[in-house]
């Protein structure tokens, strides 16, 4: 069966057509499967009865519950879900729900696994997957718990959106359409490493905020990090970056893990004040969550703000993002991973 969860609106008047009823049935169907959060075609009940009993032989909702959460002390919570991997393989993917104060971001991956093999994240040794479809992306908002209360969607969780494009823009076109969820794109943030080409035609195509995974700003030391930086040097990135306008509603900002004696010395202040000199932007100063038999460690608070201080004198605005969920695997793909590991060891 063919989902209907996740498609756009010229794609469900495609299905109105090929099922035989009239193209205004699309908006009826965006309705239920966007507004109304119906889990079965019988429930499309403005729908001609024939017409849905067509839908339902070649189509159904296609939306899955998790199978799987881990609640922490603070509040966060990490959904597993199954979906299709490699190979017609089941795969595995999280999605973070991280209340603060008035804020309730959720965080939702875009692929299965990881082919950019960051060193500090544990996604990147599950290695690449498969992307995710545009319902798989939105079905981590739509079946939980909490999805009323969601203030804000970052798409930072397992896998490099800008390797998934399309899925990823056709996402958020239905998060932000009329007839999809009715989201301003200034709720929504997508982050990359600097996969360039792809990051222009999102900056192009979207409204929404962009974020880049900086970690360093210094190309060598960088590389040793992050292995994408051979194909996506970080100096091209911005240089692309510099084509646009920041100034105005929509935020562009660089995430930047801390690493002890890694990348948190004065020297790394003076290379991100070289290379985002003019850009008007935030920096987020992340404190590293460990995974096993990682020589990497997290540098000490003291540093952390010290750094941030610096950055601010220097006519940033940075900041330090809250550490949440440390009880429940908060290392990105450390749960996925472990849910995997058991289907490997039966």
């Amino acid at each position: 069966m063919t989902p209907l969860f996740g498609k756009t609106l010229s794609e469900l008047n495609e299905v109105a057509t090929s099922v035989g009823l009239p193209k205004f049935a699309a908006k009826q169907m965006a309705d239920w499967l966007y507004k109304k959060n119906v889990a079965s075609i019988d429930e499309m009940t403005n729908l001609p009865k024939v017409g849905r009993q067509r839908l339902a032989e070649q189509y159904e909702v296609g939306r899955k519950n998790p199978i799987d959460v881990a609640t922490s002390i603070d509040g966060t919570k990490k959904y597993l879900f199954a979906v299709n991997g490699a190979n017609g393989r089941q795969g595995y993917i999280e999605t973070a729900f991280i209340p603060d104060d008035d804020r309730a971001t959720l965080c939702v991956s875009s692929q299965v696994g990881c082919k950019m093999a960051c060193q500090f994240c544990m996604t990147g040794r599950q290695g690449f997957g498969a992307n995710l479809t545009s319902g798989e992306i939105l079905n981590q908002m739509a079946s939980i718990a909490e999805r009323e209360t969601l203030t804000n969607i970052v798409y930072m969780g397992m896998g490099e959106p800008m390797d998934n494009l399309e899925e990823v823009i056709k996402s958020v076109e239905i998060l932000t359409s009329a007839w999809g969820y009715g989201w301003s794109p200034r709720r929504i943030t997508v982050s990359t490493i600097g996969v360039t080409p792809a990051l222009v035609q999102f900056i192009e195509r979207c409204e929404a905020h962009v974020a880049i995974s900086l970690h360093n700003a210094i190309s060598e030391q960088r590389l040793e990090l992050m292995p994408s930086e051979k194909a996506f040097p970080i100096a091209k990135t911005i240089e692309a970056l510099r084509k646009y306008d920041w100034t105005g509603q929509r935020r562009l900002s660089f995430e930047y893990t801390m690493f002890e004696g890694k990348n948190d010395t004065p020297s790394h202040v003076s290379a991100i004040t070289k290379l985002l000199a003019g850009i008007r932007c935030r920096i987020n100063i992340i404190n590293f969550n460990q995974i096993p038999d990682s020589d990497l460690k997290g540098s000490s608070r003291q540093k952390m703000e010290r750094f941030r201080d610096s950055l601010n004198d220097k006519g940033f605005t940075a900041t330090i993002r809250n550490s949440k969920g440390g009880d429940i695997f908060a290392a990105c793909g450390l749960l996925s991973t472990k849910e995997q590991m058991k289907g490997i060891s039966k």
